[in-house]
């Protein structure tokens, strides 16, 4: 074996051929397509809480007012939050992914507030959250076969 035979053996044998960077490219696209939807399903998962978080908030304060005035309250005033009228953004990093509505009965005895997801979060299984007065939690507009206790 001469010296020039060794050389381009050498270069030959060095480096990927263009099939093993084909399977690898394949590999990782399958990857990413089985993980992509789960990482997603986590992120929704995680801005649900903010939202749950934020009811439970507005009923402390509902409660808070009915102790004091006897009536609950309808406008974001009332209830302490910044805004002339409902729904008020929720907001989960510098985006809003719920809007927090609510409706006081006639007389305002009794109330239901709403977190509807907007944007990206419209698609998720859970749908809107919602809370009464009597503290009954629940969900409306659920993907079907997802239970409300899941959710919440």
């Amino acid at each position: 074996m001469t010296l020039t035979d060794f050389a381009r053996s050498r270069r030959a044998a060095a480096g990927f051929t263009l099939i093993e960077l084909m399977i690898t490219v394949a590999i990782a696209a399958i990857l990413a397509a089985v993980a992509y939807p789960s990482y997603t399903e986590h992120v929704r998962k995680s801005r649900r809480t903010d939202a749950k978080t934020a009811l439970l908030d507005l009923a402390a304060r509902q409660e808070r007012l009915f102790t004091t005035q006897n009536v609950y309250g309808g406008t974001p005033a009332a209830l302490g939050y910044a805004g002339p009228a409902f729904p008020v953004a929720i907001q989960s990093g510098s985006q809003a992914y719920y809007q927090l509505t609510v409706v006081a009965g006639n007389p305002a005895t009794t109330y239901t507030a709403t977190a509807t997801p907007v944007g990206p979060q419209a698609g998720d299984d859970c749908g809107s959250y919602t809370i009464n007065h009597l503290g009954m939690q629940g969900n409306t507009g659920m993907r079907a076969g997802v239970a409300s206790a899941q959710c919440w």
